[in-house]
């Protein structure tokens, strides 16, 4: 019971003792940058504590020849980070909150989600077809992507590319495409390449109408134990409000869909004069048959005096300091969502579209 009172100290060289907090984070190069940008925001707010970066390798790192969408377990990003953080190894992680599963397991929580960056994808063209887009790539042009979301989406509205799996970490994927003659495109998440420094690769942004994004997609969110109230409140000041918003609204619908890396899910939020609107949609892997709605909801808070419940948790995110009344409008309007797709029959083409996955 005392373990969890006893902070780790350091003392430094003058004799001053300060608190550690040890953040882990995956070992590939965006995640440490990721990882950093957090830490920088926690160092400013908190000088006097040392923060100590811990990496690791995850499966989804480690399974490099095998589609996401295969390898069937649902924290491929996530599982080796959550173990350390059972047991009392780190203190927090860093994640891109796409990777995080709509349901936690028990005594986790997404403490903060961060303003999010640009969510949508981005075309990386190899460098002989510089100054094209997915357009003007000649016929049977093979377009690299390991997300069956983007290839269902991207195959409807360019059906003269074909597309093939592609994975690793971005460096890998990028050193994939302009060193072999394999591909003559990537899709990416244009956040990561913003993140990275290589925003002169993107070709092409895809907006909603060409290809809509993953849930969370461009978030960064921060997972600690539920039960450390300190290191809560210390996370929660990171918290951007319309992110948290639409992340609960788009995480509520993949939640309700039962969707998850194995079935094409995809979805658009935006925040306009205290409305939150959603559209998701679901598709089948060729991207033939398809379901999309919209829907809104207020969001705006107009008791400015409103408790927040220090305790409740929607679809595995704890936001201090963001309206409650909001959140539970946000996760109603991904639960409403989900339920009228459903009606109109999504449940059938996501089963269609997970046997035919697994039969691959």
């Amino acid at each position: 019971i005392f373990a969890d009172l006893i902070f780790l100290l350091l003392q430094d060289a003058d004799g001053k003792v300060s608190r550690v907090i040890r953040v882990g984070t995956r070992k590939s190069q965006l995640a440490r940058i990721q990882t950093d940008s957090v830490v920088e925001k926690l160092k400013e707010l908190h000088p006097d504590v040392h923060f100590e970066i811990v990496a690791m390798s995850t499966t989804g790192d480690k399974i490099l020849d095998t589609a996401l969408s295969k390898i069937g377990e649902k924290s491929l990003f996530t599982k080796e980070l959550e173990n350390a953080l059972e047991k009392n190894e780190v203190d927090l992680v860093v994640h891109s909150l796409k990777d995080l599963p709509t349901v936690l397991p028990v005594g986790f929580t997404i403490g903060s989600v961060l303003k999010r960056e640009n969510p949508h994808d981005a075309v990386v063209l190899h460098p002989k077809h510089k100054g094209k887009c997915l357009d003007s790539l000649a016929n049977k042009s093979v377009v690299g992507t390991s997300s069956l979301r983007r290839a269902a989406q991207l195959k409807k509205k360019f059906p003269h590319l074909e597309f093939k799996d592609i994975r690793g970490n971005l460096n890998t994927r990028l050193k994939k495409l302009d060193e072999k003659d394999d591909f003559s495109a990537i899709i990416l998440a244009a956040a990561g390449l913003q993140r990275m420094g290589w925003e002169n690769r993107i070709s092409q942004i895809l907006g909603p109408d060409d290809c809509m994004y993953a849930v969370g997609q461009g978030a960064l969110a921060v997972e600690v134990r539920a039960r450390d109230q300190d290191i809560l409140e210390m996370v929660s000041v990171l918290n951007d409000s319309d992110t948290v918003l639409r992340c609960i609204s788009e995480r509520a619908f993949l939640k309700h869909l039962e969707g998850g890396c194995s079935v094409p899910v995809a979805v658009y939020t935006e925040v306009k004069n205290s409305q939150l609107y959603l559209t998701g949609a679901v598709y089948s892997l060729d991207g033939s048959d398809s379901l999309k709605e919209t829907m809104q909801t207020s969001i705006s808070s107009d008791n400015q005096q409103e408790k927040v419940d220090e305790k409740a948790q929607r679809v595995g995110i704890t936001a201090l300091k963001v309206s409650e009344a909001a959140q539970d409008a946000a996760e109603k309007l991904g639960v409403d969502l989900g339920n009228l797709l459903l009606s109109k029959g999504a449940k059938e083409i996501l089963t269609v579209a997970r046997q035919l996955n697994d039969a691959r």
